[in-house]
């Protein structure tokens, strides 16, 4: 089967080169639009349940609502893992599904398991929700609002009503959530002299409160073949107006709000959390992205987002970007590993040249690495797998065996098309005859060391977890790099040898050996 690749690559030379410059055109049109990551994909599939319960210990929350909850989901389909987090009023599940399982199955799967225990839990106890799609290497950016002249209670109203909501609109934006500044809130401050006085107790101001400022509907009016809705427009964020709510009436005289309680817009306490940005106090943002989503692209979204926003906020509030941006360690990451590339490359250049000191055979050789690199990036893309460190890290070990096959099958071809210049014209044979037969020669060797170099690697796809998840693209990208540098000295390379190194025409100046062969072949008779 080999033979017979090798003698159709050189009867269709043409066809050989087009499809080779083909694959390499669409091969880095597809590389330059692949996503790029740090590490692979290392999230195993998890849904997180949330669930408020007010006023319970930890204990109590513990064992009335995480537990049943542990339980229920303990027997779900694919789960391999759940772990919890029980703090005073509040209960979190990590649900860890199989690694492969897809995402929106497991949260509906989850979903439906919380449906069934709804009932068993308190009643003072809220609806488990289920939490935003995260990753593990989720946290993407950090961005600071800091001002001049601007209050932290504005800075942090900014961030909550108008910043926030314009980032999450972002599409691959799983959450963002918000530290420091001073978070707006109406303050009732009673005065329980004012409150004796007027006879108003506690509940009553309560009952006021719960059901002040709120709009309300007063039905419908049909007049004159005309419908109109009638509203009680009685919403407001005017203190005054606030301070206006009727609490109770006493002998027909109404008492107000502002009789027993001093009403003002304060800070919200207690204060959890403070933020700055060197030494200055700041809001910041931590932005989270959804699973699968490409860091790089994500940012630049954020940045045009940023700036769009930049217009409608004071003058005097700054936005920073650049306190933590992970595309920037994944541009530096993927930037060392290619210079890796390029120095190894360079490295190969000059060893190739100094051995078989031809330039046509030098890059000829050459010719596998770009090929073979290719056609590595293709299958990761077709895969789902991502351009990371790992799987780039696999190209970089690779670099110097993707040109050994081409090496043996050059090297090879030169030194038969050399004493076949020699011969006598009866007995000289075509240059595709002599490239054939040559390339014919090494192939057993080829594929004998291919094989044995990608057993060495078949234990990385046997780790299991994190460590598999870690390795399994290194390895991929390795042993795909190798084989297509295999099918390329069996197939463009004899073509290129045809072409570059055949001299159908005249005679050709006697060429001796590489000085560097005959050095080492003139101390190894020696020994």
């Amino acid at each position: 089967m080999l033979n017979n690749l090798i003698r159709f690559s050189l009867n269709n030379r043409l066809v050989i080169l087009v499809a080779s410059a083909l694959l390499m055109i669409a091969g880095i049109f597809i590389a330059t639009n692949m996503e790029v990551d740090v590490f692979p994909d290392l999230n195993a599939p998890t849904v997180v349940v949330m669930t408020e319960a007010q006023g319970m210990a930890p204990e109590e929350v513990e064992r009335l609502v995480t537990f049943p909850i542990e339980v229920a989901l303990n027997g779900a389909l694919d789960v391999r893992r759940v772990r919890s987090s029980s703090t005073t009023g509040f209960s979190v599940v990590w649900v860890e599904f199989d690694w492969g399982t897809n995402i929106n199955i497991a949260r509906q799967t989850v979903s439906e398991k919380l449906l069934l225990i709804k009932e068993g839990l308190p009643a003072n106890v809220g609806n488990p929700t289920l939490g935003p799609q995260t990753s593990i290497m989720g946290e993407i950016m950090i961005i600071g609002l800091t001002a001049d002249s601007t209050s932290m209670r504005d800075l942090r109203t900014m961030a909550d009503w108008i910043i926030r909501p314009r980032l999450l609109s972002t599409g691959g934006v799983a959450q963002v959530s918000i530290l420091g500044g001073e978070i707006k809130e109406y303050q009732i401050l009673l005065n329980p002299g004012r409150m004796k006085y007027y006879d108003v107790s506690l509940d009553e101001v309560i009952s006021a409160v719960k059901g002040m400022n709120k709009n309300v509907s007063g039905g419908v009016i049909n007049e004159f073949g005309n419908e109109y809705i009638i509203r009680g427009m009685l919403s407001t964020n005017n203190l005054q107006d606030l301070k206006t709510t009727v609490v109770k009436t006493v002998n027909e005289i109404p008492v107000l709000l502002g009789n027993i309680a001093d009403v003002t817009i304060g800070d919200k306490s207690p204060k959890l959390g403070v933020a700055s940005e060197k030494g200055k106090p700041a809001v910041l943002f931590t932005i989270t992205k959804q699973p699968g989503t490409a860091t790089i692209d994500l940012t630049d979204k954020l940045d045009q987002s940023i700036a769009a926003l930049k217009s409608e906020l004071p003058p005097d509030v700054v936005i920073s970007t650049d306190i933590f941006r992970q595309s920037r360690f994944i541009n530096s990451s993927i930037n060392n590993v290619k210079r890796a590339l390029i120095e190894g490359g360079i490295f190969v250049v000059i060893v190739l040249f100094v051995f078989l000191m031809n330039s046509k055979t030098t890059i000829i050789s050459l010719v596998s690495i770009p090929i073979s690199l290719i056609v590595a990036m293709l299958v990761l893309k077709f895969m789902g797998l991502t351009i990371n460190t790992m799987s780039l890290g696999g190209m970089a070990i690779a670099i110097g065996s993707l040109v050994d096959d081409a090496i043996v099958d050059v090297e090879n071809v030169f030194k038969r098309l050399r004493e076949n210049r020699f011969k006598p014209i009866d007995e000289k044979k075509s240059v595709s005859q002599v490239v054939y037969e040559a390339s014919k020669e090494v192939r057993l060797p080829i594929i004998s060391s291919t094989i044995i170099i990608i057993l060495s690697f078949i234990p990385l796809f046997f780790l299991s977890g994190m460590e598999g998840r870690m390795l399994a693209p290194l390895g991929i990208a390795f042993i795909i790099s190798l084989l297509a540098s295999t099918l390329v000295a069996l197939t463009l390379t004899p073509v290129l040898c045809s072409y570059m190194l055949g001299k159908e025409r005249g005679e050709e100046k006697v060429q001796k050996e590489p000085v560097v062969v005959r050095f080492l072949k003139k101390h190894y008779k020696k020994a």
